[in-house]
């Protein structure tokens, strides 16, 4: 449920990746405008065909955006994070929502409101390119989403999946970098669309050969070159590291691919 609490709105917005390049005089025109809202734990910002009102930019927390099949099957197309905006589409076509938003964590969020924000895009024609900006990564992102789906084996996305999360959500940890955000196993298979049993088995065996490894919840990435080789995207990573790295060490054994 939505909560009204008090933020330094103007701050925000001066460290929004969308909107931090305005003037100070509009920061405070468009602070003037946003509502603040805080979500709790699995709290529905938003459904599904509900009617296309706001745009919100995450203040703290993390949002998932998902879809659901007719059978209650969830698939998690994004997960945006502190300094990230969503609900962009419905804001600018007035539309209904394409997708359900849920908060994965407790949120706070600055909601902007169509009928403000459409005319100060108007007379900001800078912020509107970096929204239309926004709006083709996603494009992008889903479109290669929908790619790795209809294309790839099972470990192959669940590995996409982990390097795409840890070069979104990634913080430098001893051993490599860790995904900054709890995510069950049944999340990640939502992610990827496959089964939490299929997302046991294929972590079990990474972390069992040393390529990734799992505390309290959190997934550090161990061996990037290796996941990436098996994701298909070398471009990741040095194709001599990617070899050295996929090479068995003497009296250990590579989990079955």
């Amino acid at each position: 449920m939505a909560r009204a609490i008090p933020l330094d709105k103007e701050a925000i917005i001066a460290q929004n990746s969308l909107l931090k390049a305005l003037a100070p005089a509009d920061r405070r025109a468009l602070a003037g405008y946003a509502q603040p809202a805080r979500f709790d734990a699995d709290g529905i910002i938003f459904q599904h065909g509900d009617p296309g009102e706001s745009m919100m930019a995450v203040v703290r927390g993390r949002v998932k955006i998902c879809s659901h099949s007719i059978d209650g099957k969830e698939l998690v197309l994004n997960i945006i994070k502190p300094g990230e905006v969503f609900g962009e589409i419905a804001l600018l076509d007035g539309a209904a929502r394409t997708a359900d938003a849920v908060a994965l964590e407790t949120c706070d969020l600055l909601v902007l409101r169509r009928s403000d924000f459409l005319p100060f895009l108007e007379r900001h024609p800078d912020v509107a390119r970096r929204v239309i900006a926004v709006l083709c990564q996603r494009l992008r992102r889903t479109s290669a989403h929908l790619e790795a789906t209809l294309f790839l084996e099972a470990p192959a996305r669940l590995a996409r999946a982990l390097l795409n999360l840890a070069e979104a959500l990634g913080v430098p940890a001893k051993s490599g970098v860790c995904i900054d955000i709890r995510l069950s196993q049944q999340q990640l298979g939502a992610i990827v669309g496959i089964t939490r049993e299929s997302v046991n088995k294929w972590l079990g065996e990474w972390q069992r050969a040393g390529w990734i490894s799992i505390k309290q919840g959190y997934v550090t990435i161990v061996e990037a070159t290796t996941l990436a080789a098996l994701a298909g995207e070398v471009d990741r990573a040095d194709h001599k590291a990617v070899a050295a790295s996929r090479r068995p060490e003497s009296g250990s054994a590579r989990p079955r691919i």
